[in-house]
């Protein structure tokens, strides 16, 4: 097992939807939304079907996603093809867009993010208006760019969705999703994300260069993905929310996973070469996201091959190691391998 070990993306939410039709309809119809979901992205989006299960895994899950990524990697894309797949559904307010780009930087006010009061002469009474986090996914770019005052907003806004500006609070959609990025290479001018901050996102993602082959077909129909804008199918954003609750409601999580789940923290947390474990909100995150992944792949039941797939990009961003320690990914296969045996002793038994 490693932090890149995922199984093949190819038709996961077709065989989700499909293993699901003898299931009630309400987990069906979930699946369905998944599968729109995933068909639309990956559409616009060539080569990252693991980053984009990963991030419907999240946006489901209400959780947040950071990726570690090279300029020009394709977030941009992947989180406006994702905001673009949502529609505003009936009961959205009229200030939340689909989709908002932030381009962090250092001299950025909480003001430029969260919105401010603006004085209306024809009323004579200030009047908020409503920054770009007032959107069903936000792209965070470079958010280690700017200041921790900065951070400290988007802390409030990713933890409690809702902003509060001069003592009132604004709440954000249920649907608020944030999808940040940091360049790993450059890091002159930067404000590290302290651990509240990193404990916010569900997952961080390593972005490496695409294949070959993705990089020819994304040179080939970059004309045609770049007019399909408009064209694809999308979802309501009533549907995504049903779809969360559904599967939260649907796909059922025994003892014995989350025993697991907590003796892969102790252990870590034990460990000589960790110098910090994970927290238990870590592992309460992780449990609609278990749920999702079970969803995707056809079961109404968390199994241990969902533990497999996102222990290591929930915790690896959690995990402050020793120094001298840079091997991660085997930290995690000692400290999972004997949680993991005993999981499949009761799974057998």
């Amino acid at each position: 097992m490693t932090s890149d070990a995922m199984p093949e993306p190819d038709n996961l939410a077709v065989v989700g939807a499909t293993a699901l039709a003898n299931e009630p309809s309400a987990l069906t119809e979930a699946a369905g939304v998944l599968k729109t979901l995933m068909d639309t992205v990956r559409q616009q989006v060539l080569g990252r079907d693991d980053v984009i299960e990963l991030a419907i895994i999240a946006l489901i899950a209400d959780g947040h996603i950071l990726l570690e990524d090279y300029p020009g990697s394709g977030k941009t894309t992947l989180a406006k093809a994702l905001g673009e797949a949502i529609s505003g559904g009936e009961q959205v307010d009229a200030s939340i867009v689909p989709f908002r780009r932030i381009q962090f930087t250092p001299d950025l006010l909480p003001s430029d993010v969260t919105g401010v009061p603006v004085f209306d002469a024809s009323s004579n009474a200030f009047h908020f208006r409503h920054g770009p986090l007032f959107a069903h996914v936000v792209l965070a770019d470079e958010i280690n760019r700017t200041s921790p005052k900065v951070q400290s907003a988007m802390l409030e806004a990713m933890g409690e969705k809702q902003v509060t500006v001069d003592n009132v609070t604004y709440p954000l959609d249920q649907l608020f999703f944030v999808i940040a990025t940091q360049n790993p290479l450059d890091l002159v001018g930067t404000y590290p994300l302290p651990t509240p901050q990193l404990d916010r996102f569900l997952f961080k993602i390593k972005m490496d260069h695409i294949d070959r082959q993705a990089e020819l077909d994304v040179l080939d129909s970059y004309k045609e993905r770049r007019d399909m804008s408009g064209r694809l199918a999308t979802v309501t954003r009533d549907q995504v929310l049903n779809a969360r609750k559904e599967i939260e409601a649907g796909v059922s999580i025994s003892p014995a996973i989350k025993t697991a789940l907590v003796d892969i923290s102790r252990k870590l947390r034990e460990d000589d070469r960790v110098l910090q474990g994970n927290s238990t909100r870590s592992m309460v995150l992780m449990l609609p996201a278990l749920q999702v992944a079970a969803a995707l792949r056809g079961r109404d039941f968390v199994s241990a091959d969902d533990i497999e797939l996102l222990a290591p990009r929930v915790l690896g961003h959690r995990v402050e190691l020793a120094p001298g320690v840079a091997d991660m990914d085997k930290v995690l296969r000692d400290t999972m391998r004997e949680p993991m045996e005993a999981l499949a002793r009761s799974t057998l038994s």
